[in-house]
């Protein structure tokens, strides 16, 4: 059963000793740790991330993170021992680490490219059976201005508004709604995983707190904290 969420986006600056002695991510990374704290105030049996990959599969909830150069190699059925660890994955195993949280952990990759109704079944199978929270990475589009890896989209900021509001109203329709193709074209790393934490949820509901939506470097980053109905405790407004 999902009994919380905590939505974080992916970029490199959030792997340690990758920023040199200017800690560009610090914020960023202080308002992650605040998502996840309140995620886990939630008292999960166990905690699974979820990020964007090649191809979906679930990695060894052990695996460390080695960071240079985008180390992060682990164990997994799909690609075999000593296979990369995505960097969704990578950047989520980081941040858990540095958090309170000493149990259960799973990793989850769920391709990039998956249909809605697959992210859907996906999150569904994950939040059945022992409490669980989801730690959900991914970016938004990088098509957000003239400084973005993707350059400039106009229906970059439409796109990343409708998934924002989906996420921080906990509304699992305008989630499954968000468009594979448009987002592959926006060049959005968290389609994907954001749909798999809307079947994750179903037809429970859930108070989403928005602590951050900013785009830095033409990226859109978001970081929220859902707690659902019936959860212990109350997401802060």
């Amino acid at each position: 059963m999902l009994v919380s969420a905590a939505v974080c986006p992916h970029p490199p600056l959030l792997l340690p000793g990758l920023t040199g002695s200017a800690d560009v991510g610090a914020a960023l990374r202080a308002a992650c740790a605040e998502a996840l704290d309140e995620a886990l105030a939630a008292g999960p049996d166990r905690v699974v991330v979820v990020g964007g990959a090649a191809t979906t599969a679930t990695w060894d909830g052990t695996a460390e993170v080695d960071p240079s150069p985008y180390g992060g190699f682990g164990r997994t059925p799909a690609a075999g021992p000593g296979a990369r660890l995505p960097l969704s994955l990578m950047v989520g195993r980081t941040l858990l680490d540095a958090s309170s949280w000493s149990g259960p952990v799973a990793l989850q990759g769920i391709a990039a490219d998956s249909a809605p109704a697959d992210c859907a079944r996906l999150g569904a199978a994950l939040a059945d059976g022992a409490s669980t929270t989801l730690l959900v990475m991914g970016d938004g589009s990088a098509r957000r201005g003239p400084k973005a890896p993707g350059y400039v989209d106009e229906r970059a900021l439409t796109f990343d508004d409708s998934a924002t509001r989906g996420l921080s109203r906990a509304d699992v329709e305008a989630l499954a709604a968000l468009e594979p193709d448009v987002a592959a074209e926006l060049l959005v790393a968290g389609r994907a995983a954001w749909q798999v934490l809307a079947g994750a949820l179903g037809h429970r509901s859930a108070a989403g707190r928005l602590l951050l939506a900013d785009d830095p470097f033409g990226v859109l980053y978001l970081v929220l904290a859902w707690r659902t109905s019936g959860s212990r405790g109350e997401v802060p407004g």
